[in-house]
């Protein structure tokens, strides 16, 4: 809102007065408008910090039609998948110009996120990105472009798990487990598929799946099933997350498998604890800042930003067979 001197409200007239220029002007000015002689922009700048001028930014949507601000639906935001990628989008909007606005829900309710959706949409954001997305998510339907972080199709989600089972088929393992993200997340599914994909294409055995929610605590009580799996012939395990994966080791140590001399452990993310596990983890790493800047380009009209492919990053966990 606009600042206030000597109980006068301090508005895009007054600003204009100081600066000795219009009001059309300084709207320019503050809406980044090129062909601005520098001169004329200094003063109008001065004149705004004199007067500690606020840009309304429900008054500027009336004139521009944008607030130059970016809406984030997050959910599940305490993991450490959605917090990096918000912190991802907000560098990335601040490179364009644009604050981020977050509307917080842990719910996979239609229903609960419309509601955030539509708190976004009342403080009239230029578009929305939806993190952590469950596959109840809408995305069709409203008055801006929304787009999941990663994007509809998930595909380079799909790539960077097929890349880390192609890993654990390099190194000579035949036998896979899955330990899979939760089914009503977008990104749990599309690692999921890539997976299938990596095993029908290396013609590997997948002899069996589990499902936890990806905390450590899920992959450590996952460890009895997948213990019994290892004793029957399995030899790797994709996770699709590090979390699940610091769990399920911890699991497996505790029943007398060793990793990676019973069963070689691979995960997801590549967060920053990863490489201080025991034994450090094996992981693959997503490029957060360039899809950042890709859904804050999208949801803006821009097709220009293109993130880098998923790199494998190979570490203690995983080994030959013996």
């Amino acid at each position: 809102m606009s600042g206030e001197v000597g109980g006068k409200r301090i508005g895009v007239r007054e600003v204009a007065a100081a600066a000795g220029v219009s009001t059309q002007t300084v709207s320019r000015v503050l809406n980044g408008y090129a062909g601005i002689r520098e001169s004329t922009r200094e003063r109008v700048l001065a004149a705004v910090a004199e007067l500690d001028y606020r840009v309304n930014n429900a008054a500027r949507a009336l004139g521009t039609s944008l607030t130059r601000t970016v809406g984030v639906v997050a959910s599940d935001a305490v993991l450490h998948g959605p917090s990096a990628g918000i912190a991802a989008l907000e560098r990335a909007a601040r490179t364009r110009g644009r604050w981020i606005s977050t509307a917080y829900t842990d719910s996979d309710d239609p229903a609960d996120i419309d509601a955030a959706v539509r708190h976004l949409l009342d403080q009239g954001v230029d578009g929305i990105v939806l993190v952590a997305a469950h596959g109840a998510t809408p995305l069709e339907g409203y008055d801006v472009p929304i787009v999941p972080l990663y994007g509809e199709s998930g595909a380079r989600q799909r790539d960077a798990a097929a890349l880390v089972v192609t890993h654990l088929a390099e190194l000579g393992h035949r036998r896979v487990v899955e330990v899979a993200g939760p089914s009503d997340w977008r990104e749990a599914l599309a690692r999921t598929a890539g997976v299938a994909d990596a095993v029908a294409r290396l013609d590997l055995a997948l002899v069996g799946r589990a499902e936890g929610d990806w905390s450590a605590a899920s992959g450590f009580a996952l460890a009895g099933a997948v213990a019994d799996l290892v004793r029957d012939g399995a030899t790797a395990v994709a996770v699709a997350n590090d979390q699940m994966a610091l769990g399920l080791i911890a699991g497996l140590t505790a029943r007398g498998l060793a990793v990676p001399a019973d069963v070689s452990i691979a995960g997801f993310d590549d967060n920053p604890d990863a490489a201080f596990y025991t034994p450090a983890l094996t992981t693959v790493r997503l490029d957060v800042e360039g899809e950042a800047a890709h859904a804050v380009a999208a949801v803006l009209g821009d097709a220009s930003a293109s993130p880098s492919e998923p790199v494998l990053v190979m570490r203690d966990s995983t080994a030959p067979p013996r």
